[in-house]
């Protein structure tokens, strides 16, 4: 029997685990417990430990009273049918799939949320549970407490005594004891009181045990309302957890307890939620109603506020507590706000509230109301902005009587080592439109010498713009590095080496008549270096545009515009005036060409002369001619406009004489014209047989006679005909010839294609045919003569171009044999041998071999095709150092194929003569 009864239990304990293991807890049945105490200890606790059963609740009590667990307070929140969950999955999906384009929204156009409702959601984490805390003085014991009772002196007993129905407790010794409608406090003294008078020498200690358990009834608005079965220490938050919260129509605000028909308390949450203010949470008692009404009027409130949502009215409160409500105002609101509310037509109207003054903190919010509370500009009221090439670049307060030496005191301190100290300029706003103009200043005239005129006073919102001496000396780094996350979309299209490119150099965009554009061909003559703009470039160079264009309002920029070069930071000034300017009005900038170190456009500062903008472009460089420069000038008048050109000495200019410094206008063009004859460090290189090789600076129009004889001449192992004399123009023309044969031969190929009777060409062969033809290396080799320059002959001779290469090689004494021959070799020079015979000694021709159109290169480079006649010239006679060519046949057809091709011709030769004989 015992055996029965085990393998019962063990059978229902297993089958309750795995219905409701997954989901929560269930207590087991008494009939069940009984059964499972009728099973011995050992048994017991191995069924317990295997199925996870909790022997807690075997406990027995001495007098048999009845056990009270806490119930199970929360259950989670759950889909009532399949139907509900299925579309609950789906809607999860969508959510998933449209996260992308959800976080792209604007924040202003996000839904607020009720403020406190998800309080109470979920598992319990709030409120731990109640069996074992401390029992309040005031506590009103009932029926199923228990009273725990400790005798000891005389007698040493231990009961644990239950309150019955009636409210008496049944004490062994003492008898029947009411303690119905006592607080805690005073049955623990009616109980000693008993026992000092009965019991003499006795002492005691009485505790509570076990707690009772209340109905409680939550009625309104509760996510589930109904009868609960609570501890008898609940409160009133407790029971709306026990309740899974507050629906969403419910009030947070006026929470009811009722009991025996009457309102005993309210209860805000907004006072336990925002001050942490829990005295109006009374503690229950059995047959309490814990009411929820709907909700009150709402507010919502949204922008610049720490916890914007949307909040319950009650009463008469303004809109300073409903700012108090969302935490207050951040650090960036704008305390001049707006009201949206509906009017008595049903119509929003705005209201505008200063949130600083008493009138606007004070006034009424209604129900309905939306509360935006706006962000302050970040704009900053008289501040100087410095940036470029400063140690601290941001933002400095100004006051009346600031100048220049103020706001840099030291050059060493506040400059880096790399600024120009003979130009800076001040861009200062001249009205309310934003217009601004310019004042250009030296820095070191200004801050070391104090001088009048350079020490300028500062004015509110002054941007002073300090520039690097040199484009070239700043590592850019993490000025790239922040154009590449600026302009992140564009950069996926780059790829991660994109930080290896100076992004921010090749996406700037300089205007468009900054200067004329570098040419690289003319006419398809080669006449520069051809300079090619990357697809990376081009994709972000409108991005770095717009970039420029905040420059001085970015915080980030400003921090890095030491790094930027001069006409970088301009570019926003340039653009400023060129859009503030009117009808009638010349555009104030003024463009500088020519010999110095920074062409470009710059801003025209106030009474600007010709020397100030020669400081501006870093001044001249040393093939300036200072005898004379031309000044270009646009002139308007009534019916058009006139170019004039007039002429300036540049070095009176710059010694600030009247005559030569003249004031400049908008729109002049200034052009530093180069000194006659000059030319920049220009050099060759001799290598090889001579008796000086190196590097040689040549001045213009030198020769190649005239640096042979500076390199001493040639050695006595040199040998003229073999010289190999490169030109970098020249390879650029054969570089650029190659690129208009594969050009052509596209055509060609695409043509064929089309040709109805042209041969079908393979497009993957075609597209590796013109791959590998475009991937041709140029070598740019130039044929030269030496040994009719050695002779003075003036008609072999050259003039020199930089960076020509010369090499003079030692004797020769063989010949190469390469092509379609036996055995490609290169044989030892024999005066007298002809060219049949150099072949015959690599085994002669191939099979495919062309050797009509052998040809040779001779050792200077040029190619010679040798006559076969017997009337060998002198000049096809072969010398050492050739190379002997035998191309191969492209239209060569083996034996078979010509033998099938003329059966082919005679056969259908007779058969035309067979039908012409039968006709007749």
């Amino acid at each position: 029997m015992l055996q029965k009864v085990k393998k019962l239990i063990i059978a229902s304990i297993s089958i309750l685990c795995l219905i409701s293991g997954a989901v929560h807890a269930v207590t087991p049945s008494p009939q069940m417990i009984e059964q499972f105490k009728k099973l011995p200890k050992a048994e017991q606790e191995r069924v317990a430990k295997q199925y996870g059963f909790d022997l807690s609740i075997l406990a027995e009590n001495a007098s048999s009273q009845q056990s009270f667990e806490n119930p199970q307070l929360v259950n989670p929140r759950e889909v009532e049918d399949q139907k509900l969950k299925d579309m609950e999955e789906q809607r999860l999906i969508v959510e998933e799939v449209t996260q992308f384009l959800k976080e792209q929204k604007d924040k202003d156009t996000k839904l607020l949320k009720p403020f406190g409702y998800d309080l109470f959601e979920g598992e319990p984490t709030t409120f731990a549970p109640v069996s074992d805390v401390p029992i309040p003085s005031e506590y009103l014991v009932g029926p199923g407490d228990t009273i725990k009772v400790q005798l000891y002196g005389k007698e040493n007993k231990e009961y644990d005594l239950v309150i019955g129905r009636d409210g008496i407790i049944q004490f062994p010794e003492l008898g029947p004891i009411t303690v119905l409608g006592l607080k805690f406090e005073d049955l623990r003294k009616t109980i000693s009181t008993r026992i000092k008078q009965q019991m003499i020498g006795v002492e005691s200690n009485v505790t509570m045990g076990e707690l009772r358990s209340i109905r409680i009834f939550v009625a309104g608005d509760a996510y589930k309302p109904g009868s609960y079965t609570v501890s008898s220490l609940s409160t009133i938050t407790q029971a709306l957890f026990v309740a899974g919260g507050i629906a969403e129509i419910g009030s947070l605000r006026n929470i009811q307890l009722r009991r025996k028909g009457e309102l005993i308390g309210t209860l805000d949450l907004y006072d336990l939620l925002m001050r942490g203010d829990a005295s109006n949470d009374m503690r229950l008692r059995s047959g309490d109603v814990v009411f929820i009404p709907s909700v009150g009027g709402l507010v919502s409130v949204d922008g610049e506020v720490r916890r914007p949502a949307i909040y319950e009215l009650i009463g008469n409160e303004s809109v300073d507590d409903v700012i108090a409500m969302a935490g207050g105002l951040k650090g960036g609101a704008y305390p001049k706000s707006s009201i949206e509310r509906y009017n008595k037509q049903g119509l929003k109207t705005i209201k505008n509230v200063d949130l600083t003054a008493g009138n606007g903190k004070s006034t009424k919010a209604k129900a309905g109301d939306i509360i935006r509370v706006k962000t302050a500009t970040s704009q900053y009221e008289d501040a100087i902005t410095v940036l470029g090439a400063v140690v601290r670049p941001g933002k400095y307060q100004w006051y009346q009587g600031q100048k220049i030496s103020d706001l840099f005191p030291s050059i060493w301190g506040d400059f880096q080592s790399s600024a120009d100290l003979d130009y800076a300029i001040i861009i200062r706003e001249l009205n309310k439109h934003g217009d601004i103009e310019v004042h250009q200043f030296a820095p070191s005239k200004a801050i070391i010498d104090k001088s009048y005129h350079q020490n300028l006073e500062l004015k509110p919102r002054d941007i002073v713009i300090i520039f690097n001496f040199s484009d070239d000396a700043q590592n850019r780094f993490e000025l790239n590095k922040l154009v590449r996350e600026r302009v992140e979309k564009v950069v996926q299209l780059v790829g991660d080496n994109s930080l290896s490119k100076d992004l921010f150099k090749v996406g700037f965009s300089q205007l468009e008549n900054q200067k004329l554009r570098d040419r690289s061909q003319l006419g398809g003559v080669v006449v520069n270096r051809e300079q090619v703009d990357d697809d990376d470039a081009l994709a972000v160079k409108g991005e770095v545009n717009r970039i420029m264009a905040n420059l001085f309002e970015d915080p980030e920029l400003i921090k890095l515009s030491g790094l930027m070069n001069r006409s970088e930071l301009l570019y926003p000034v340039i653009m400023k005036l060129n859009h503030q300017s009117r009808l009638g009005d010349e555009v104030q900038v003024v463009t500088i060409k020519g010999q110095v170190f920074h062409e470009g456009i710059y801003p025209l500062a106030t009474n600007a002369k010709v020397a100030d903008i020669i400081k501006a472009a870093g001044g001249l460089k040393e093939g300036a001619y200072t005898a004379r420069a031309e000044l270009t000038r646009t002139i308007t008048i009534a019916d058009g406009s006139t170019i004039t050109h007039q002429n300036i000495e540049l070095l009176a200019a710059l010694n600030d004489e009247p005559s030569s410094n003249l004031p400049l206008k908008g729109r002049d063009i200034l052009t530093v014209m180069t000194t006659p004859e000059w030319q920049e460090n220009k050099s060759v290189e001799i290598r090889g047989e001579v008796k000086f090789p190196g590097v040689y600076n040549i001045r213009r129009g030198e020769t190649l006679k005239e640096v042979i004889e500076r390199a001493g001449g040639f050695t006595s192992f040199a040998y003229l005909p073999s010289a190999v004399f490169v030109r970098e123009s020249v390879r650029l023309q054969e570089q650029l010839e190659i690129k208009k044969l594969a050009d052509q031969l596209r055509r060609d190929i695409a043509t064929r294609g089309v040709s109805k009777d042209g041969d079908v060409v393979n497009y993957a062969d075609a597209q590796m045919m013109l791959t590998d033809l475009e991937n041709i290396g140029a070598v740019g080799r130039l044929v030269v003569d030496l040994s009719a320059i050695s002779k003075d002959i003036a008609e072999a001779d050259i003039q020199l171009e930089d960076a020509d290469v010369l090499y003079v090689p030692s004797t020769k004494q063989t010949i190469a044999v390469m092509g379609e021959v036996q055995h490609a070799a290169t044989h030892r020079y024999k005066e007298g041998l002809t060219l049949d015979q150099y072949l015959n000694m690599s085994g002669g021709v191939r099979e495919r071999a062309d050797d009509g159109r052998t040809y040779v290169v001779k050792a200077n480079g040029s190619v010679m095709l040798p006559s076969r006649s017997i009337w060998f010239s002198g000049e096809d006679k072969l010398q050492p150092g050739d190379t002997i060519i035998v191309p191969l046949d492209t239209e060569y057809k083996d034996n078979l194929t010509l033998w099938t091709q003329v059966t082919s011709i005679i056969y259908n030769t007779a058969v035309a003569f067979a039908s012409i004989s039968n006709i007749k």
